[in-house]
């Protein structure tokens, strides 16, 4: 029986080639190790340091080719040994088994210095000369190695071996290819001796893709489609209940009277890395698209290309309907809102949660409670399709969603082309708020996103997203995401000549009874104003005078309309966070979003070009008609001569 049961070839995923560097202390063997392995014989003489060796593709049963790097030891050449740690796919750490210190300067240099440089590459250390090793010290490996794997995780196989008798040589580099091809680091827990939680999440999502009937079992048909899906042969009914009868003995809850149940194929796959097949475990998830860090390949993660910057990618209704059907199933209290533990339920077959983390943290509505929305969730949906579509399309296939990946979004036409047009097909638009410190952004997006007042400030470090459904008059639905600029960035952000191509309405904020801060949110719609000229993406600007509580600026009023009728936009929208709403700001941005040739500021400068322009094009026209006309007479003339000769 394969367990078996479920086995057969193994999975390298896309690699083609391998390269190990091998280092230690000089004295540890760690050259005539490669050289005994590469030739199959002991060398009478080898070099300090041999050069690159590769070995051949059918070495090992993977047939991928491997690439051997002997380094020196001394701390002369210590740039070069930097240099082929940070490209090797694995590292070889060698000590001498007759040598007790060697084995002390892994600990007490070696595997610090891969930390110190950051290496990510697994580590494989090897004990050579085991033939000089003295019999009276019985000390096994394991009881040496496994504080110092218990510390460093990165070390994926310990193994001894002998360049002279060439006992274990071999396997040395077969464990090395293993390290990379099939680790075993990122599926099982050797200090809780269970399995990872991203693999059980993927372990999950494949079950219930190979449960047809959705009966919470895998019946003997459903088996042996997975078994001839991961390695092309049906499993007998002698191995198949010998794989059943395994389980029933390990998990008695892993098979019942409807076949092998969830926990039962978790098991299986603790019972691979048990057993030291990693492989059959790779083999099956790179059978179902995963990659090396248990994500789903890029490759199955199409998705359509912008062919400019002012461009966008929104989800399609059929993508939109299916969010909101998921959303319903898994408000199983049917209040509206997802509960942390539902949502996280949800969530349940992808890597992580996807919105633990910033940007999205924190970015969409939620009720008192902390429960989240469907406004919330469909909204944080939009946001992620926004900035990560291929991250959006991934979470969507984990959750479910099995439709061709080509009728999940739609690339938005050109702002550009919206304004010429006067009029705009999106349903997602993305506003950015600028404005100087304390002049109440941040209290703008908490706002926006239903939370209260709070007369603290706390300062914002980098960019913070909120992103909300807006209704609009007629019953229409639109994504507004808000997107705050920090001050200490606006310069750096504007210096980008493609900064405003993704945003369909400018906020400029300023607290309207502070004398400074007008004159840094004139400063900023300035400059937003004149980028927008220059890179031909202009963008239509609102001015917002915040904090209308307290008593205004006298001179701030008279300016800031003057400011904006000189650049033909509205006047500012006073507000006030503490006292109320501003619901009707954000549905005035909608409005304004939705009338792309409005509201864009044009400056002097920018006014000029525009003429100059305009009477250029208008004399090129001249010529044009003069030039049109003037072959329309030749072209007469030519037929009156003709005429009157005939």
């Amino acid at each position: 029986m394969m367990l078996g049961g479920f086995g057969g070839k193994s999975s390298t995923g896309s690699r083609t080639s391998l390269r190990v560097a091998v280092a230690g202390d000089k004295g540890t063997g760690k050259s005539s190790l490669i050289s005994a392995v590469a030739s199959a014989t002991f060398p009478d003489n080898v070099p300090r340091v041999l050069p690159p060796i590769t070995l051949p593709a059918d070495a090992f049963p993977d047939y991928i080719p491997i690439t051997i790097v002997d380094t020196p030891s001394s701390i002369d050449n210590r740039i070069k040994l930097i240099e082929e740690f940070r490209k090797a796919d694995v590292v070889i750490l060698t000590y001498a088994c007759d040598q007790p210190a060697t084995l002390d300067r892994l600990k007490s240099y070696w595997l610090p210095e891969l930390r110190r440089l950051e290496i990510k590459a697994p580590v494989i250390v090897v004990g050579c000369k085991l033939d000089l090793r003295d019999e009276r010290s019985p000390a096994r490996l394991e009881d040496i190695m496994a504080p110092i794997m218990k510390e460093y995780r990165e070390i994926e196989t310990c193994i001894e071996c002998s360049a002279l008798t060439l006992i274990q040589a071999p396997d040395v580099f077969y464990f090395a290819s293993k390290a990379v091809l099939h680790p075993t680091f990122p599926l099982f827990d050797q200090e809780k001796q269970c399995l990872k939680p991203r693999l059980r999440r993927a372990v999950q999502r494949i079950f219930n893709l190979c449960d047809h009937d959705l009966d919470g079992a895998l019946n003997d048909a459903e088996l042996n489609d997975f078994q001839v899906n991961c390695f092309g042969a049906p499993l007998d009914p002698v191995e198949l209940m010998g794989v059943k009868k395994v389980v029933q003995e390990r998990q008695p809850d892993g098979v019942t009277d409807l076949g092998l149940t969830l926990p039962g194929f978790l098991f299986l796959f603790s019972l691979f890395i048990e057993r030291g097949r990693p492989e059959t475990a790779w083999a099956i998830l790179r059978k179902f698209g995963y990659n090396d860090s248990l994500e789903l390949s890029a490759e199955l993660l199409p998705v359509p290309a912008k062919q400019s910057p002012d461009q966008s990618i929104e989800l399609t209704n059929e993508a939109m309907d299916f969010l909101s059907g998921i959303f319903q199933l898994y408000d199983l209290d049917n209040d509206g809102a997802l509960q942390p533990a539902e949502l996280d339920d949800l969530f349940q077959t992808a890597p992580d949660s996807p919105w633990l983390e910033a940007p999205y943290k924190d970015a969409a509505e939620k009720t008192p409670g902390g429960r989240l929305t469907i406004n919330g969730f469909l909204s944080e949906w939009a946001l992620m399709t926004l900035l990560d579509p291929q991250k959006s399309l991934a979470n969507l296939i984990y959750i479910g969603y099995g439709h061709d990946p080509a009728s999940t979004f739609f690339v938005t036409r050109k702002r550009s082309v919206d304004r010429k047009k006067q009029r705009t097909e999106r349903n997602v638009f993305q506003c950015f708020v600028f404005g100087p410190k304390k002049s109440g952004k941040s209290a703008l997006l908490d706002s926006f996103l239903g939370r209260k007042f709070s007369n603290s400030y706390k300062a914002i470090m980098g960019e913070r997203y909120a992103a909300n459904v807006i209704d609009q008059p007629g019953g229409s639905k639109k994504t507004l995401i808000l997107r705050e600029i920090p001050e200490d960035r606006v310069k750096k952000f504007l210096t980008n000549k493609e900064s405003l191509a993704a945003c369909d309405v400018a906020v400029v904020v300023y607290d309207s009874s502070d004398v400074y801060s007008w004159k840094k949110a004139r400063e900023i719609l300035m400059e937003v104003a004149r980028r927008g000229e220059e890179s031909g993406y202009g963008t239509p600007c609102l001015l917002v005078a915040a904090k209308d509580d307290l008593d205004p600026y006298p001179m701030s009023v008279q300016e800031s309309d003057r400011v904006c009728m000189e650049l033909g936009i509205d006047i500012p929208v006073s507000l006030s966070m503490k006292l109320g709403e501003p619901n009707s700001l954000f549905s005035r941005i909608v409005s304004t979003a939705e009338n792309p040739h409005l509201s864009i500021p044009e400056t002097e400068s920018g006014r000029r070009s525009k003429n100059i322009r305009q009477l250029v094009n208008s004399s090129l026209l001249f010529v044009s008609v003069g030039t049109a006309v003037g072959f329309a007479g030749l072209a007469a003339y030519r037929a009156y001569s003709a005429r009157k000769n005939t």
